[in-house]
């Protein structure tokens, strides 16, 4: 798949085992002060679960379940209240913010509701921005964003800056700049829920394609559609795994 053709760089090495998982929560809760000084909201509550490389896997549950926190710290935007979290055999919480900040920056392609561009900078810059972080040479940066930008169809838009477009064209380039970086795991919150239905469809090609070759992907989604296209299923209810979905 040449838009994709994840081929490994040598600042990317490191040590890992094959036989931990990829990703593993031990009683993992978040929670927040209420409005009272003794009430307290569980956003995630005991949550304990493995992902292995190379699965894909959809979170879904109700509003306010927790599945957007749940996919926060597994990118190392936000830490658990309680319990542990390893990612590629490493306890997350002994690390720098430096360290996890170059955990998110090369192992890990976010694809948020928010979609968190640069403003001043065009299409293209946005979505050459980590690449440059990480060290890519000119020429493969190029050929990454180049390839990126035609896989979401915005090529005609790559020297306008994100203000002039509409919310769904952000979208885009938000997953561009994530499929640039090439990752071996993608989190997904509601990657198609400011897109038109062709456009969510090719979005969840691509996250096919991704899967097959062999990256790890995790969606958020509400949609029943989208969940049946996974190959495990995790279900959220009140911040807690369930074994089913709730109403």
């Amino acid at each position: 798949m040449a838009w994709w053709n994840r081929a490994k760089e040598p600042s990317e090495s490191t040590s890992v085992d094959p036989n931990l998982p990829l990703i593993r929560l031990e009683g993992v809760t978040k929670r927040f002060a209420g409005d009272a000084d003794d009430t307290e909201t569980f956003a995630l509550n005991d949550v304990t679960v493995d992902i292995d490389r190379g699965e894909y896997i959809s979170v879904s549950g109700p509003s306010g379940c927790g599945k957007s926190t749940f996919l926060s710290i597994l990118a190392l935007l936000d830490a658990p209240s309680a319990g542990r979290y390893y990612f590629n055999g490493r306890r997350m919480d002994q690390l720098s913010p430096a360290e996890k900040a170059r955990i998110r920056n090369v192992d890990v392609g976010l694809i948020f509701q928010s979609f968190n561009l640069i403003g001043d900078m065009t299409v293209y810059e946005n979505v050459e921005y980590p690449l440059t972080l990480r060290g890519v040479s000119a020429t493969a940066r190029k050929s990454r964003v180049d390839a990126a930008l035609d896989r979401v169809g915005l090529t005609a838009r790559a020297r306008q800056r994100p203000g002039s477009l509409s919310g769904g064209h952000q979208q885009l380039v938000a997953i561009a700049r994530a499929l640039a970086g090439r990752p071996p795991i993608v989190l997904a919150d509601e990657p198609t829920g400011n897109l038109d239905s062709k456009s969510g469809e090719a979005v969840m090609q691509m996250l096919e394609e991704l899967h097959a070759d062999g990256a790890t992907i995790c969606l958020a989604t509400h949609d029943p559609r989208h969940i049946a296209r996974t190959n495990r299923r995790i279900y959220l209810f009140d911040g807690r795994i369930v074994s089913s979905p709730v109403a």
